[in-house]
């Protein structure tokens, strides 16, 4: 915190690391120079504090960099989780020739929650592997190219039964924190799973505990927790039904080079003065497209 003090002190553009971000709110009164504050993640919920929110700095965020990895994420554990493969792992530790009928995938119905970029690349993803995908966002409005469909996620208790797979993709708002509930996971089907590469407290994990635990709902893949590290006492570590994550999702061999060019580009506008892009409406919480 002591560099990051200096730093904004004399420094008029900031590129900031935002996977751990402490209490930057005694940061801020520092920072006589800052014009423009760029983030490396796609989500900004953990930089957003009051401060910032009111402040009349430029935020942009990475989002397009981290969509492909993320969709191929979500494909691998989506088709892991239905083919059993996890099963099939433990089986061969334990050296047990177990045959079991797996599931598949084409012609199945997944809902992306949040069709951003990342969840416009999941959409494409899923839909070229033959699944039909419809989305949820902040109000209903006609599909398009990605999705046949886009829905209110505000009343996804109502039909989240109609799907296969959830795939949590949305930015974490305060229309978004605890989306996903005991109502949600109660209406959703005992064979269906649920993805989460948003933001832990986008889901109710206590509730997400108790449907998995009593085969409410089928299984879940979780590459972000409500704590982060997940506790050693978290019940999610024992199931046999869930495949977790250290937050990993959109890593990839070639994340530090597409970082920099898309930084690279921005500053090159800043510099001309030309309109940045993904800048992030800070009221919202996300860039708006």
């Amino acid at each position: 915190m002591d560099e990051l003090a200096d730093a904004v002190s004399w420094a008029e553009v900031l590129l900031f690391r935002t996977f751990e971000t402490a209490d930057l709110r005694g940061v801020w009164p520092g920072a006589e120079n800052l014009r423009w504050i760029h983030a490396s993640s796609a989500g900004v919920d953990r930089l957003l504090d009051p401060v910032l929110r009111e402040s009349l700095w430029t935020l942009t965020n990475s989002g397009g960099i981290l969509d492909r990895a993320i969709a191929e994420y979500v494909a691998a554990g989506i088709l892991a989780s239905v083919k059993k493969l996890p099963l099939a792992l433990a089986r061969q530790r334990e050296r047990v020739w177990e045959h079991r009928v797996a599931g598949g995938i084409h012609g199945r119905a997944a809902l992306v929650v949040g069709p951003g970029s990342i969840g416009r690349e999941i959409g494409r993803v899923l839909g070229a592997l033959g699944m039909r995908v419809e989305a949820a966002a902040t109000s209903e409005r006609p599909g398009d190219s990605e999705f046949s469909r886009i829905r209110n996620f505000r009343e996804l208790p109502s039909y989240a039964g109609e799907y296969d797979v959830i795939v949590l993709a949305t930015p974490l708002t305060d229309a978004s924190r605890g989306l996903v509930d005991a109502a949600v996971l109660g209406a959703m089907r005992s064979d269906a799973g649920l993805v989460n590469i948003a933001r832990g407290p986008v889901v109710d994990e206590r509730a997400l505990c108790d449907a998995l635990g009593s085969g409410a709902i089928g299984w879940a893949v979780l590459d972000v927790f409500e704590v982060e590290p997940l506790p050693d006492t978290s019940p999610l570590w024992d199931m046999d039904n869930v495949i977790l994550t250290a937050h990993l999702a959109g890593d990839s061999d070639d994340f530090a080079e597409r970082l920099w060019a898309l930084f690279e580009d921005n500053l090159q506008r800043y510099v001309r003065g030309s309109a940045l892009v993904n800048v992030v409406d800070m009221q919202a919480g996300y860039v708006r497209r």
